[in-house]
């Protein structure tokens, strides 16, 4: 690329950011009054409805409404998106009377959306509107009117939606986070509905599906040497090895942080036993408890690996930080 079009590049990229970032501030500082006491309306409409939240557009205004029904969703509110061409083919039965229609125009004169809102007024369901014109069709047929509008949009042509599409889709945020708050919508009913991804694995997996089994668990009688210590270790790759008495329980770990603090002390480690070597009384988790909670306790410890014990003290298995980060729960 030569040195003419990357600078043109970059200045068109941050003449974007900064009249997006304008169009922002310039709806945020609306938002005084009759706007204000308007907003205010809208998410007590929102707050209010018994049904679900129906929202709205067709285009680039459409695809930011899929965005803000999703938004509602996963904050506790119930809503779906719908498009206006197939709802005057027989989706507008989604619609009640019990919800709240949310319709997205920049122009706020879309054809499509203008057929059905009428039908939708006669159910009785409440109609809010994000455009970019107040005095538009669909500005003068909401019950609440939100001003999106933009001074231009970030194209240079000032043609394709970009000011416009970012504004609504704050717009529908700036809903979502009041209505959340209204709610009392907390961070626990967040989690369980986003059950996948990293969020979900973190706080819906268990210990029991994140640890190593039995047979993968490194594990040596307390009698053995240290160098069949260090051999099992290396062996399960696990950096810890558990010693256990004659029957079977428990007596400590010794790990790699055990076998740095020994080499700190004697380069010569042939007359050290392993009974002299390990860590008495290791930490111990429970299989049912969450991954999260023994992130919790790895943390508070210090500590990279726990032993997995059942109730009556005999070990199932054991958890590192590399077996988290493999289940991808951190």
């Amino acid at each position: 690329m030569i040195a003419k079009t990357r600078d043109r590049t970059l200045m068109l990229a941050r003449d974007t950011l900064t009249i997006e970032a304008e169009a922002l501030q310039a709806m945020r500082d609306r938002l005084e009054g009759e706007s204000a006491e308007t907003l205010i309306r809208a998410v007590e409409m929102l707050h209010g409805c018994k049904g679900r939240i129906v929202v709205s557009g067709i285009g680039k205004s459409g695809h930011i409404a899929r965005k803000i029904a999703a938004t509602f969703a996963s904050t506790g509110s119930p809503a779906f998106f719908v498009h206006p061409a197939e709802a005057s083919h027989g989706d507008l039965g989604m619609v009640t009377r019990d919800d709240v229609f949310v319709a997205l125009s920049n122009s706020g004169e879309t054809s499509e959306l203008l057929t059905i809102l009428p039908i939708i007024k006669r159910t009785g369901a409440k109609l809010i509107a994000l455009t970019g014109a107040p005095l538009s069709s669909l500005a003068r047929l909401a019950d609440a009117h939100l001003d999106t509008s933009v001074a231009k949009e970030a194209c240079p042509h000032n043609l394709a939606p970009t000011s416009s599409t970012t504004a609504a889709l704050a717009m529908g945020d700036a809903l979502a986070v009041a209505l959340l708050d209204v709610k009392g919508f907390q961070a626990e009913e967040f989690i369980r509905s986003h059950p996948g991804g990293r969020l979900g694995r973190k706080q819906f997996s268990y210990v029991s599906e994140v640890m190593r089994p039995l047979n993968q668990t490194p594990q040596i009688n307390i009698d053995a040497t240290l160098s069949a210590a260090l051999l099992e270790m290396s062996a399960k790759q696990m950096g810890m090895v558990i010693a256990l008495n004659q029957q079977q329980k428990i007596v400590g770990i010794f790990t790699d942080g055990d076998v740095r603090r020994l080499l700190e002390k004697s380069i010569d480690l042939s007359g050290i036993t392993l009974q002299a070597a390990i860590t008495t009384q290791p930490h111990t988790i429970p299989p049912d408890l969450l991954a999260e909670e023994a992130i919790e306790m790895m943390e508070k410890f210090r500590i990279n690996h726990l032993v997995v014990t059942a109730p009556d003290g005999s070990l199932l298995g054991a958890l590192n930080l590399h077996d988290l980060f493999a289940a991808k729960v951190i």
